[in-house]
């Protein structure tokens, strides 16, 4: 076999067989080398002119299949990636502070979240400003009962010029819708203190002229019996853990009632029934008192924002107001 190769090799021509045809081939180095990397075809085509490298090792089969491409960890944008909720973390944003930290803003104050009454601080001076607002609306309203009650002179006055009392209470009226629907006027400083005075200027004056109609010993009964009232009701307000902002609704649709009772007793005029609506009047706002007391807390289920002392110091007092002017009512038709 070999020596057939060699003669194939060497071109020359095996003793008793025919001569190949001729074919140009290109010089080959003697001696062994590999075959060429194509297979010859028969025929009469020229062969390659030199070999062609064969390509590179690869790795043995078998390959794996085109797809699904692999699922590796790709690194996320700062933005994109996910932040685990701590549960003890509660600055985090994701965390709900409806049940926890506080309640939300009775008045859906955007301004100041739930999460500033964590400040102590924040709190006792939003009390302090309300009552201290209170105080002087109180004194200057007292002080318009005691002059419409002990000088002649100014009680002769107003019972004399009964439309100044229709006056005031057109100022009245106009300030307290100003205040209770325009949230951003009463968040206004100086504006809302001016408005808040309009409106305690002129309901004193209501509230005097009032007065000036009955005994001085019936109102000063009333004053007392509301002072002892209104000082148990807001102290046990603060110390009790009843949640009385939800009965607010309750006391809401109460209200309604007892309008529409006093639109009923413009027709029919009875003492007992006059007796029997101011006591229902003086238990109502006297429960509103501790609803509003409760408001400014912070630690029951509805809150006022620390902002809104004017609009505190309003709900207190005209609770107080109301529970006076119903006590001297029932003093007043009880003496008839």
């Amino acid at each position: 076999m070999s020596h057939e190769k060699s003669f194939l090799v060497g071109g020359e021509g095996m003793p008793g067989a025919p001569p190949p045809p001729s074919f140009p081939q290109p010089p080959f180095p003697a001696g062994p080398f590999p075959p060429p990397p194509f297979p010859q075809a028969p025929g009469p085509f020229p062969a390659p002119a030199a070999p062609y490298p064969v390509p590179g090792p690869f790795p043995p089969g078998p390959y794996p299949p085109p797809g699904p491409y692999p699922q590796g960890p790709y690194a996320q944008p700062p933005y994109a990636q996910p932040q685990p909720m701590v549960p003890g973390d509660q600055d985090s944003p994701l965390h709900s502070t409806y049940h926890e930290d506080g309640p939300p803003s009775y008045y859906d104050n955007q301004d100041f979240p739930s999460a500033h009454w964590d400040d102590k601080s924040v709190r006792q001076a939003f009390i302090r400003k309300v009552f201290l607002v209170l105080t002087v609306q109180l004194s200057v309203t007292f002080a318009f009962v005691a002059a419409f009650t002990f000088f002649k002179g100014v009680k002769g006055f107003v019972q004399r010029n009964v439309w100044t009392y229709y006056v005031s209470y057109a100022v009245f009226f106009i300030s307290l819708i100003v205040l209770s629907c325009c949230g951003d006027f009463r968040r206004k400083h100086p504006w809302n203190l001016v408005a808040l005075s309009i409106l305690t200027l002129s309901l004193s004056y209501m509230v005097g002229m009032i007065a000036s109609f009955y005994n001085t010993d019936a109102v000063i009964m009333a004053v007392g019996i509301t002072v002892v009232v209104c000082f148990t009701v807001v102290i046990f307000s603060l110390q009790t853990k009843y949640d009385f902002t939800s009965c607010r609704g309750v006391l809401i649709i109460c209200l309604v009632v007892l309008i529409l009772f006093s639109i009923l007793l413009i027709f029919i005029r009875n003492r007992i029934m006059d007796i029997i609506y101011a006591s229902l009047g003086a238990l109502l706002f006297t429960c509103f008192l501790a609803v509003d007391t409760q408001l400014i807390l912070g630690n029951k289920q509805l809150a006022l924002s620390p902002e809104e002392y004017v609009f505190a110091a309003l709900n207190l007092y005209t609770d107080i107001i109301n529970i006076f002017l119903y006590i001297l009512a029932i003093i007043g038709r009880a003496k008839e």
